[in-house]
């Protein structure tokens, strides 16, 4: 039964999507691997819509699945619990993202982008898909960005 259990954890722990701390690491990987970048802006402390996009969409197998062969993910977190802090540096990134992609300050808000930063496409608010939805649409747009 224990042994089980961590096989369980490691399965679990695999599925989930990998997020890459640094943007300019992720602009580097997205050229080098001709993947897309998913930047995401949340609130994982405070705000419901942010949570329920991590639990629903984002740690969902089959976009996990998705996410590691097309994308290279990007959380811009703003937490408001002093315990939730996130290091000065991911923070000033964070901001700076912000002014970018996000001004208006819309949470969540979800921005996919081409590896030099480009916009093709944004998501305002939790999506109105299913996750298996949302996830095709994002590999729909993965598979025709690799076409070209």
């Amino acid at each position: 039964m224990k042994n089980l259990l961590i096989i369980t954890a490691i399965a679990l722990s695999l599925l989930t999507t990998k997020w890459e701390p640094n943007f300019e690491t992720a602009k580097k990987t997205a050229k080098e691997k001709n993947e897309l970048i998913l930047l995401n802006f949340s609130g994982s402390d405070w705000c419901g819509p942010c949570i329920r996009m991590h639990k629903e969409i984002f740690d969902d197998a089959a976009f996990s699945k998705m996410a590691e062969q097309n994308l290279v993910m990007v959380n811009a977190d703003f937490p408001r619990n002093k315990k939730n802090q996130l290091p000065a540096n991911i923070k000033k990134q964070n901001e700076a993202l912000a002014d970018q992609y996000n001004p208006t300050g819309k949470f969540p808000y979800t921005v996919l982008l081409n590896a030099e930063g480009k916009v093709i496409k944004a998501w305002e608010g939790l999506p109105d898909e299913t996750p298996n939805q949302f996830t095709a649409a994002i590999k729909q747009i993965c598979d025709a960005t690799k076409q070209r």
